[in-house]
């Protein structure tokens, strides 16, 4: 894996002198040309020949792993050759955190020839010149087909090793839908995760029962291999928690989702399509309330379509079930379950201040006391809470919880009345005028 790649080029397949009628690669002439020439330098590297294949599944994840491995200097692949002279094969990229970043250049798949001699496999992105631009034409080459089914067969595990190690994140924007790779940095347990039992048991038994190796519970009982489960409730009350434990524990690949206003049947079609191909995974839409009112008949036509879910865990988040369409919920096979994350009542308060540490400084009885004083907080504000409590242990050595919890109660009683808009007060906050 540290392997140093040297990145002179000794030859280039395609020279200028070559095809110096600047003809566009158009014709099947020019066509053929660039892969015979490719051909030949996989030919004297390799002392064998490579034949072309064409992609009929779009399931191309190949591609993506191929530039990892070339950033990181991965000694399975080797770079060939430049395919034409005087035009750009290098690139460059920033890595690392705000603190400690640094530019790197490492070889771009436009313009270059790989190869995976073990598998018997190369790779190269052809720029095509049309006369709006330059696009670009991805081949594979392969020995023969053992070698080609066993390359997309190591392509397929790793991606799937790579997918449990992180979360593909995909975001509606308004060029389009945007994918983020994400790792986990920190896996959330599933014993971080309050709630009451017989909710936190159902929840979990229906998951680990989707990802059991054989799925004999789905085919003994004659069960489509799909689920779709819905979780509602006020923000703060621990619904992401839930989603990024359930998200770590199982061993299968995960995607989030966020809908926005430019959700649109494209996009749709395209997660969908992600999904698909990672599957057997789970997909997380978050705030699926915010669907488009355009959009809905389109996801909800995805949704019935008979193998369009096959293999894929659903989750569905909201804040506003009232928001949620009736018809999401009315039809088997769209969210078969729908489940509450209610406020937390005095037991699950005090569970949980417990697990944040708050008896480190405070009494038993204290923390108990705490747990009454705060009906109606979400997890999001005993948090807040905690940290304010953590702050003023570190500064004075002792902490007022009542008074905090008083302080805390007033500033949300504050906020949800918008109280602190209508106080007249000396205060004045903006700007003063010249």
């Amino acid at each position: 894996m540290d392997k140093k790649v040297d990145y002179l080029y000794e030859q280039t397949a395609i020279a200028v002198s070559a095809k110096a009628d600047e003809r566009s690669l158009s014709t099947f002439a020019d066509y053929a040309y660039v892969l015979e020439q490719i051909q030949k330098q996989l030919q004297a590297r390799y002392g064998q020949h490579f034949e072309p294949y064409v992609s009929g599944d779009g399931k191309e994840d190949y591609w993506e792993l191929l530039e990892q491995d070339v950033k990181v200097g991965d000694n399975r692949v080797e770079l060939v050759t430049r395919i034409f002279d005087h035009m750009e094969s290098m690139a460059f990229a920033i890595e690392g955190d705000s603190e400690a970043s640094s530019y790197r250049t490492f070889p771009a798949l436009r313009n270059n020839v790989f190869a995976y001699p073990q598998w018997g496999i190369a790779l190269a992105r052809v720029p095509i010149f049309r006369w709006n631009g330059i696009g670009l034409e991805d081949f594979v080459f392969a020995v023969n087909d053992a070698s080609l089914l066993q390359f997309l067969e190591e392509s397929r595990q790793r991606r799937r090793d790579l997918d449990r190690r992180q979360v593909t994140v995909f975001t509606d924007g308004p060029h389009g839908m945007h994918k983020e790779l994400s790792p986990i940095t920190r896996m959330v347990e599933r014993t971080e995760v309050i709630m009451k039992d017989d909710v936190k048991t159902t929840i979990y038994r229906s998951i680990d029962q989707f990802f059991a190796e054989d799925r004999s519970f789905f085919q003994e009982y004659q069960i489509p291999y799909k689920r779709g489960i819905l979780l509602y409730g006020k923000p703060g009350n621990g619904k992401t928690t839930l989603v990024k434990s359930i998200a770590g524990s199982v061993k299968a690949p995960v995607a989030y989702w966020q809908i926005t206003e430019h959700t649109c049947s494209d996009s749709i079609q395209e997660v969908f399509q992600a999904a698909a191909n990672m599957a057997p995974m789970i997909l997380v839409i978050e705030d699926i309330d915010s669907m488009p009112e355009r959009a809905r008949s389109y996801f909800l036509n995805i949704l019935d379509g008979a193998t369009s879910k096959e293999g894929i865990f659903m989750i569905g988040t909201t804040n506003y079930p009232e928001k949620i369409d009736p018809a999401l919920m009315n039809r088997a096979g769209r969210f078969d379950r729908a489940y509450e994350i209610k406020l937390p009542d005095t037991e699950l308060r005090l569970t949980y201040l417990k697990q944040k540490g708050l008896n480190k400084f405070l009494t038993e009885d204290l923390v108990k006391v705490t747990a009454k004083l705060t009906g109606g907080f979400t997890f999001a504000q005993l948090n807040e809470l905690y940290v304010s409590a953590v702050l003023e242990w570190h500064y004075e050595q002792a902490v007022n919880i009542e008074s905090l919890v008083k302080t805390m109660k007033t500033d949300l009683d504050k906020g949800q009345t918008l109280s602190w808009m209508k106080e007249d007060t000396e205060m004045r906050v903006g700007f003063l005028a010249g």
